[in-house]
């Protein structure tokens, strides 16, 4: 694609890209390219070691391609600071702040980016009430569940309004029976708030469930649609 296609591609454009690790017999994604919509949710399908989670990372900028690029409406971000790109990041584990309560946590972000406190607090109260956890706004998350320890991180990342929300597995540590009743409702979470978005999985159940298109990875290559 030229220069002046990509000025006019909405959503998330990845051309080319690949990531190859130092020592590596082979790159971890390879000359991989894909177009996310705005407010498309794209799953990412593929056995542990397919390269899924390495393009992740080059996109949100932690890990850098070794060529290729990356594109949000139509501007390059390639080679932008993490946290200039605009992009968020819900990761397998969450990540959450143990010395913060639940409010505290999903309001980080905001305060980074010295947002009022009266907007703040609606803001948080909104999301919350999304995630269905307005009565746990004043409890440690250490105390919460593992599934709603997910939904604090999902509220946290959609927080600052991304324009772009990347999900590294973020249902993989749960049993199947909340796996999939999460799943459900990221996919309602995600389009009620029209959020463009990525997640990565290796569950093909959690993907259908989830995306609104699904594509498959393996030996660091997008496979070609079925």
């Amino acid at each position: 694609m030229s220069e002046r296609e990509s000025m006019h591609v909405s959503g998330l454009q990845v051309t080319d890209l690949t990531v190859v690790y130092p020592g590596a017999d082979a790159p971890a994604v390879d000359a991989v390219s894909l177009h996310v919509t705005s407010g498309e949710t794209v799953a990412l399908v593929g056995p542990s070691g397919c390269g899924k989670s390495t393009l992740l990372a080059a996109i949100v900028g932690i890990t850098p391609p070794l060529q290729g690029t990356v594109a949000f409406d139509g501007e390059d971000v390639t080679r932008a600071p993490i946290h200039r790109r605009g992009f968020g990041l819900v990761f397998q584990d969450g990540q959450l702040f143990p010395h913060r309560t639940v409010a505290g946590n999903v309001s980080f972000g905001l305060e980074m980016a010295k947002v009022p406190a009266e907007e703040r607090e609606a803001r948080v109260s909104e999301l919350l009430d999304l995630v269905g956890l307005t009565k746990y706004r004043d409890q440690a998350v250490a105390n919460l569940s593992g599934g709603e320890r997910q939904r604090v991180a999902l509220a946290r990342s959609l927080a600052p309004q991304p324009r772009l929300l990347l999900l590294d597995e973020p249902l993989s540590s749960l049993d199947a029976a909340l796996r999939s009743r999460l799943a459900h409702e990221m996919r309602e979470i995600l389009t009620v708030t029209g959020t463009t978005a990525v997640l990565v999985t290796h569950d093909p159940a959690e993907a259908a469930l989830v995306g609104s298109t699904v594509i498959r990875m393996m030996d660091g290559r997008i496979l070609p649609a079925t």
